[in-house]
C-alpha cells in the first residue's frame, strides 16, 4: 500500500536532498578514479578520462529537457523510481565497461537517468511548498546537499583502497537504490492523476518559441552556460592539475574536500546580499573578479614559481570559480524565469538544460587541451569570464522599461 502520510520536514528535507545528491555523487566520487580508469582504458591518451566526467553532464542536461513534462504527465514518483532504474543499469554497464567507449556510454545514460531526481525532487518540493516556504525548505536541503561534493572523492578514495575503481559504480548502484526504496516506503505522492497534465509538443514547442525569444532569458541562459563552463572545466581537470602538475593525487580528494566546503558559502552569502544589492550587480562583481583572479592565474603560472606557492594560489583560484558559480547560477536562474512565471515549469527544464549541455561544449575543448599545467584551464576560464561580463552588462530586466 503506497504511503498516505506526509513525511516530518526534517526527513522530508533529508530524503529529497539526498535524491538531489545523486548528480553531485556521481560527479565528485569519480575524480579520484580518473588516473586509474586512465591507465586501463585510455592508456595512450589520458587526458580522455576527463570525458567521463562531462559526459556524465551531457547526459543530465539532455535529460533535464524531458524529465520535467513527464513528471508533470505521470506523476514524480514514477519519474524518479523509473530514473532510478535506469540508472543502476548504467551503473552496471559502465562496471562491466573493458573499453572507454562504453564506460563514455554508460555515463551518459547515467546522466540521463539521474536528471529524474534533480527535476523531479524540486517539483515535490514545489507541490508541497510556495513562496519564502518553499525557499526555507530548499535552504535547508543545499545545505545539505552542499556537504555531498566535499564527501564524495573521500568516500571515492576510500571505496578505490579496498576495491578498485569498478567499485565506485557498485556503489552507485547501492546510494541510488536505498534513496529509491526509502521514496517509495515514506514518501507520498503529491501530484494526484487529476493535477496531471497530458504531453504534448504544441505547448512544448510553443514554450521553447518564447524562451528563445525573449532577450532576457536568452543572455541570461547564455551566461549561465558559460558559468557552468567554467565550473564543469575545473571540475573535470582540476584531480589532474592537483596529481600531475602538483603530485597531490593522493591527497587530492581532502583538497577537494576543502575547497568544496568553503565554497559551500556562496550560498549563504547570496541569501544575505541579493535583497540588498541586486541580482545583476553581483553577478558582475564575480566575473569581474574572475577575470582579475584568472588573470592572476595565468601570471602565477608563467612565473614558474616554487611549486608549493603555485599549488596554494590554484587551490584558491578553484575556490574562486566554485565560490562564483555559487553566486551566480542561481540569481542567473532568478532572472531568466522572472519574465516566463506563466510557463514556469517548462521554461525552467528548457533553461537548465540548454545552458547544462552548453556547458559541457565549452569545458570538453578546454580540459582536453591539459598540458601538465593549469595554464590552459585558467585562460579559458579567462576567456568564458571576459564574454560573461560583456553579455551580463547586456541584461535588462522587463521592469527596466
Amino acid at each position: 500500500m503506497p504511503p498516505i502520510k506526509p513525511l516530518g520536514q526534517t526527513e522530508f528535507v533529508a530524503l529529497i536532498a539526498m535524491l538531489m545528491a545523486t548528480i553531485a555523487i556521481s560527479i565528485d566520487a569519480m575524480l579520484p578514479a580518473l588516473p586509474e580508469i586512465a591507465a586501463e582504458l585510455s592508456p595512450d591518451a589520458p587526458n580522455r578520462a576527463q570525458l567521463i566526467i562531462t559526459s556524465f553532464v551531457l547526459g543530465m542536461g539532455l535529460g533535464t529537457f524531458f524529465t520535467g513534462p513527464l513528471a508533470d504527465r505521470f506523476g514524480r514518483k514514477a519519474v524518479i523510481v523509473t530514473g532510478a532504474a535506469l540508472y543502476v543499469c548504467a551503473t552496471l554497464a559502465a562496471y562491466f565497461a573493458q573499453s572507454l567507449e562504453t564506460m563514455l556510454a554508460a555515463r551518459l545514460a547515467m546522466g540521463l537517468a539521474a536528471a529524474a531526481p534533480r527535476v523531479a525532487s524540486v517539483a515535490i518540493v514545489r507541490d508541497l511548498y510556495s513562496g519564502r516556504d518553499m525557499a526555507r525548505i530548499m535552504s535547508f536541503i543545499m545545505l545539505i546537499f552542499s556537504l555531498v561534493p566535499a564527501l564524495a572523492p573521500s568516500l571515492g578514495a576510500v571505496i578505490i583502497a579496498v576495491s578498485d575503481w569498478r567499485g565506485i559504480f557498485l556503489a552507485f548502484a547501492i546510494f541510488a537504490t536505498l534513496v529509491s526504496i526509502w521514496l517509495m516506503l515514506r514518501q507520498p505522492e503529491t501530484l494526484p492523476p487529476e493535477k496531471r497534465r497530458p504531453l504534448s509538443f504544441t505547448s512544448l514547442w510553443s514554450a521553447a518559441s518564447e524562451v528563445l525569444r525573449h532577450p532576457t532569458v536568452r543572455l541570461a541562459t547564455l551566461v549561465q552556460t558559460l558559468s557552468l563552463g567554467m565550473l564543469f572545466s575545473v571540475l573535470s581537470s582540476t584531480q589532474q592539475v592537483f596529481d600531475v602538475t602538483y603530485g597531490q593525487g593522493e591527497t587530492f580528494h581532502l583538497w577537494f574536500g576543502g575547497i568544496a566546503i568553503l565554497a559551500a558559502s556562496a550560498s549563504i552569502v547570496n541569501a544575505r546580499i541579493v535583497q540588498r544589492l541586486g541580482m545583476r550587480p553581483i553577478i558582475k562583481a564575480m566575473f569581474l573578479a574572475q577575470i582579475a583572479l584568472s588573470l592572476g592565474m595565468v601570471l602565477v603560472v608563467s612565473l614558474h614559481l616554487p611549486n608549493q606557492i603555485e599549488l596554494l594560489f590554484y587551490a584558491f583560484w578553484t575556490i574562486s570559480v566554485f565560490f562564483q558559480a555559487g553566486l551566480t547560477l542561481g540569481n542567473l536562474n532568478a532572472l531568466a524565469m522572472e519574465p516566463m512565471g506563466h510557463i514556469a515549469g517548462m521554461a525552467a527544464s528548457l533553461v537548465t538544460a540548454s545552458a547544462t549541455v552548453g556547458a559541457v561544449f565549452i569545458a570538453v575543448p578546454i580540459g582536453l587541451r591539459f598540458d601538465g599545467t593549469p595554464m590552459p584551464l585558467a585562460i579559458g576560464t579567462l576567456i568564458c569570464a571576459v564574454l560573461a561580463f560583456t553579455l551580463t552588462s547586456m541584461i535588462r530586466r522587463d521592469s527596466d522599461g
